[in-house]
């Protein structure tokens, strides 16, 4: 008679399956709840203890961890020698081991103690997992509830699991230890420590219907461990969400959670193309609109303040692809909906990431996210901005932060009127940024100037004022150049490159 060991902490679909395994004349060995639960709903069950003549012990922290249990596991069975030692011990062999874990992905965030969320670290059941999985040739291991079917599939079809199968089977449960194990690593090391090891525990919740264009294949993975802002959003409109629709939408929902204001984002390929504080949601959108009028035509309105019915009546007049904010009306809600794909979308988190990744040929680079903004301004001109200015001056920083290097943006009115991105040099981000403001009144720079000439360039567009990060060789070349022309100038100390 062959035999099964059954220990699962979700119980999903295992009735079903060891009713199934049962009808095919196969031996059931379980342990503590998963035992009672079986013999409760009438299955033949033997418990583990009374095969290892041990019983569990340490509030059950050992219960499979014993030579008869994963002798049976991992005896390959066209081994002499293997088999020889079994019968002399007296250990049958188990041919299909059936486990899930403890759910430390959930439970690691959630509001518990740190002594209770070690608690829910599973060591029996991956172990078990992993000495079936190495012996996949002879042992059947499914570790995924929605594996049940397509084993009893094939067994009723061929009488076995091909290999193939067990194959993939015993990757599956390798795949799942390896994010098991590196949630609990992130777990006691820290989110944000950069050990000797990168580890990342994801879980796919969505493929997409391709990359960035049509010939990639593409998926959404959320992290196991740690909430986000594009992870614990709520879709509620529109079609499914696109590979740039999510990358999209997570810069757009962070340059507005920069601001305390009412402020609106628009934004177009990754980059802000209307930015705009007002004191109302209806207002703030046609301000940024009015930054470019074109650019955010199919674009990602994001907002940091519930949406009303006067909002999404200006929202629908043009197509956009997204619009997210902290909440909306049901006014709001029945305006948006009438534009059956518009996705709406609501985000229940501010922005939670402390690392940043970036995949390069054969490696990834990892980073702290940029998470410091300068409250320590120091004018270095003999002019000072006026009051107006200076609040013009922060928006822009804030804005600028979350534009491409070499970033400028001009800003009047608390509008982002101008946004100069991803230029190989500083002057011809500042012209672009100008000529699409056309009235700007305050400008904004991600780094320092290596030359005046940008300064130059603010004269003769009648910018007022200049704020950036200083720090140049040059720097006095710069502020002479905005002494000349009656320009005041404003440094932070911190530099917001974006690559």
């Amino acid at each position: 008679m062959k035999r099964a060991l059954i220990s699962v902490y979700n119980k999903d679909g295992i009735l079903d399956f060891a009713k199934f395994l049962m009808e095919k004349g196969v031996e059931i060995i379980s342990t503590g709840g998963t035992y009672r639960y079986l013999q409760e709903n009438n299955i033949p069950v033997i418990d583990v203890a009374e095969v290892t003549k041990a019983a569990e012990m340490l509030d059950g922290r050992v219960k499979t961890l014993h030579p008869v249990i994963h002798g049976g596991i991992l005896a390959i069975r066209d081994n002499e020698e293997h088999m020889k030692t079994l019968e002399e011990r007296g250990i049958t062999p188990i041919d299909v081991v059936v486990v899930n874990l403890y759910p430390f992905f959930k439970e690691v965030q959630n509001d518990i103690s740190f002594e209770e969320k070690v608690e829910f670290i599973d060591i029996g059941g991956p172990t078990m997992l992993r000495s079936a999985s190495k012996n996949f040739k002879d042992v059947t291991v499914i570790s995924d509830v929605n594996d049940y079917e397509r084993v009893m599939n094939e067994i009723n079809e061929s009488g076995d699991v091909s290999f193939e199968t067990r194959k993939i089977l015993a990757g599956k449960v390798f795949n799942l230890t390896s994010a098991y194990d590196a949630a609990i690593s992130s777990f006691l090391l820290g989110e944000d420590s950069m050990p000797e090891y990168l580890n990342a525990s994801y879980v796919k919740l969505m493929d997409l219907r391709y990359g960035e264009n049509p010939h990639q294949n593409a998926a959404y993975y959320v992290s196991t461990t740690q909430k986000g802002a594009m992870k614990d959003f709520e879709q509620l409109n529109g079609k499914e969400l696109s590979f740039n629709n999510i990358r999209d939408m997570d810069v757009a929902w962070k340059v507005v959670c920069e601001f305390e204001e009412t402020v609106c984002c628009g934004l177009k390929h990754s980059t802000p193309c209307g930015v705009a504080v007002a004191d109302n949601v209806a207002e703030a959108y046609r301000k940024a609109y009015d930054c470019d009028p074109v650019s955010i035509f199919g674009g990602i309105v994001a907002f940091n303040r519930t949406v009303d019915k006067e909002a999404a009546e200006e929202l629908i007049k043009i197509f956009l692809e997204i619009v997210i904010a902290p909440d909306f009306t049901e006014e709001a809600l029945e305006v948006l909906r009438s534009k059956k794909n518009l996705r709406v979308i609501k985000a229940v988190s501010t922005p939670k990431d402390t690392l940043e990744y970036v995949k390069v040929d054969g490696g990834v680079l990892v980073q702290n996210t940029d998470n410091v903004f300068s409250t320590n301004y120091e004018v270095v001109t003999e002019k000072t901005p006026s009051e107006e200015e200076m609040k013009d001056l922060v928006f822009g920083m804030k804005v600028v932060k979350h534009v491409k290097s070499n970033a400028i943006v001009v800003v009047k009115d608390g509008m982002a009127k101008g946004v100069g991105t991803g230029e190989t040099n500083r002057i011809w981000a500042t012209k672009q940024a100008i000529e699409r403001a056309g009235n700007g009144v305050v400008l904004a720079s991600d780094a320092f100037f290596p030359f005046r000439d940008v300064v130059d360039e603010c004269a003769q567009a009648g910018i007022k004022a200049i704020i950036q990060p200083g720090g140049s060789m040059r720097d006095k070349d710069s502020i002479e150049a905005c002494n000349e022309h009656g320009i005041s100038m404003v440094f932070t100390g911190i530099r917001h490159f974006k690559h």
